[in-house]
């Protein structure tokens, strides 16, 4: 079984490696997971997500908060949080601007002591760095003040020395409440080195039980074996989780080694197992329900190869089986989604589709269109005339084809991309006045789009809707529309309840589709501004079944 480290640091705190160096490091060290947890501050997170892309390593995305209990200095670990929920980000600046304000003081009163240090100056030797007590150790060994970083925090910066300022820090129960409002699993971090009685412990563990802590650091570099079976001890009686970590800081801390701590230190795989678990609990609250499961299909159920994995399918199925309803709901033409279902052999489990986003809601089973929302011609006339004012190509579509009046490359790529034919007319708004939506394009300048997108709020805003689908795809859709009014029409035609809703997506142009599920998961892969309104992010991206842990929670 391989082992997991779930308490790493990078240099975006007060290590010394980069996220995608620890993620390097991890893949050779054989491990299977590390958790990136820097301290008050996430972000990292997705430079290690994105450098462990195709590598057989899982990135979970962590944090370690500092925060402040009778005196003592208590760190609180967050797992799998989602680092841009609403309100958490903000938090977190907020709680690092306290530090800068603390470093500040510091710096002037180690001057005061002899130790020049130029704030702006030192600040700058660590670009993209939380400031800790270590880089100025750092700085004054690169300085000559002083010979290594012992010296430092005996002389200097410890807590009971002249250059220490402390600062105002966070209840552990706040930072326990914090990590919960983001979807997080908050963990008590290495307290036996909080030199606390065991009767003092366990009174700092009762009141973060009652706040939402949910798990407790068993495992770590340092304990002893008494000191890992008295925190034994205490998950057992509290119910919490066992997580273990090497507290890896690199160079700062050259007796710690990734994975293995001191080289006597293993952290079972079966612990994320666990942690997994927690984060789902609670995610299908009524296995006995008909859910309706509301999918994206590209970069969604979709891989990168515009295929389905054999264990995603599998587990659809399965899903399915039970009688959960599988409806599509994407941006895509409805022919082309027609052609998917199809192609994959997915006619048997398919109720609905929505396509063009929610412009049409067809019913699978009855081979009709059952709701239509579609463009005025009059809006239809100013998205064309604001797409040729930006240089930009544009097209509509009629039920079977893709409309265009030009032949560009655009068009080519986007043909090939729905598998649908594209055909050259005069105008298209003469040839489909009442179009489901435009999608507009520029390859040759794509960053004129989101001023196209401007330009088509600033004037039609109050009719139309103008978004992304991807980087590439600018759709202009009627107000009414939307993948988020879809899901309402096909719950309203099921008789299925919106808390029995499960949204499934990537992109931008999934919000509303999120917004109005019951529960949103949003794919590891998925675009910032989706993750900040999603219930769950996948542990996996689409191109690794990231799925798959979601599905299983539907058998």
């Amino acid at each position: 079984m391989k082992a997991i480290d779930l308490h790493v640091h990078s240099n975006f705190s007060d290590g010394t490696l980069s996220p995608s160096q620890l993620v390097e490091l991890a893949v050779r060290s054989n491990l299977e997971a590390f958790a990136l947890t820097d301290h008050d501050t996430t972000e990292g997170i997705d430079e290690a997500i994105e450098a462990s892309k195709g590598k057989d390593i899982e990135v979970v995305p962590g944090i370690e908060f500092s925060t402040e209990y009778n005196g003592k200095d208590i760190h609180i670990l967050g797992y799998y949080i989602n680092p841009r929920a609403n309100g958490f980000d903000s938090k977190v600046t907020e709680f690092r601007n306290s530090r800068d304000l603390r470093n500040k003081k510091m710096c002037a009163k180690l001057n005061e002591l002899g130790i020049e240090i130029n704030y702006d100056e030192f600040v700058s030797m660590f670009p993209n760095s939380v400031i800790t007590r270590a880089h100025y150790a750092k700085y004054m060994i690169q300085k000559g003040y002083i010979k290594n970083m012992d010296e430092a925090f005996e002389t200097y910066i410890g807590d009971d020395c002249p250059g220490f300022i402390p600062r105002e820090k966070i209840t552990p129960t706040e930072a326990v409440s914090l990590i919960l409002s983001c979807g997080g699993i908050p963990v008590l971090a290495h307290p036996i080195l909080y030199k606390y009685s065991d009767s003092d412990l366990e009174k700092l563990v009762s009141e973060l039980k009652k706040a939402g802590l949910k798990g407790i650091e068993t495992l770590y570099s340092t304990y002893l074996d008494s000191d890992e079976k008295l925190i034994r001890k205490l998950a057992n009686k509290y119910k919490l989780l066992i997580t273990g970590g090497s507290d890896f800081h690199g160079s700062n801390k050259p007796n710690l080694s990734l994975g293995c701590g001191r080289g006597n230190l293993y952290i079972p795989s079966k612990l994320l197992v666990s942690l997994k678990k927690e984060y789902l609990k609670g995610f299908v609250t009524n296995h006995a329900a008909r859910c309706a499961l509301f999918f994206d299909l590209d970069g969604t159920l979709l891989n990168d190869e515009k295929e389905i994995s054999p264990i995603t399918r599998a587990l659809l199925f399965k899903a399915c089986e039970k009688g959960h309803k599988f409806i599509i709901n994407t941006g895509r033409p409805l022919a082309s989604a027609l052609k998917i279902i199809e192609r994959l052999s997915l006619q048997e489990i398919t109720d609905y589709i929505a396509a063009f986003n929610g412009g049409v809601v067809y019913d699978y089973r009855k081979s009709e269109i059952v709701h239509r929302a579609c463009l005025k011609v009059e809006d239809s006339e100013t998205v064309k005339k604001i797409a040729k004012e930006f240089g930009c190509h544009f097209h509509t579509y009629s039920d079977y084809e893709i409309l265009t009046e030009k032949e560009t490359e655009e068009v080519k790529y986007y043909s090939n991309y729905v598998s649908l034919p594209a055909r050259k007319v005069e105008n298209v708004v003469d040839e489909e006045p009442n179009p489901y939506k435009f999608l507009i394009m520029n390859f040759s300048n794509p960053s004129v789009l989101p001023e196209v997108q401007k330009k088509v709020l600033e004037v039609l805003g109050d009719s139309v809707q103008c978004i992304f689908s991807c980087d590439i795809f600018l759709e202009v859709i009627p107000r009414e529309s939307g993948k988020g009014n879809a899901l309402k029409e096909i719950l309203n035609i099921s008789g299925i309840k919106e808390k029995y809703s499960y949204a499934f997506a990537d992109e931008e142009n999934d919000i509303s589709l999120c917004e109005a599920a019951g529960k949103s998961v949003c794919l590891l892969n998925g675009n910032a501004k989706l993750k900040a309104v999603s219930d769950y992010i996948t542990f996996r991206d689409n191109n690794e079944d990231g799925l798959a842990d979601f599905l299983e929670c539907f058998l």
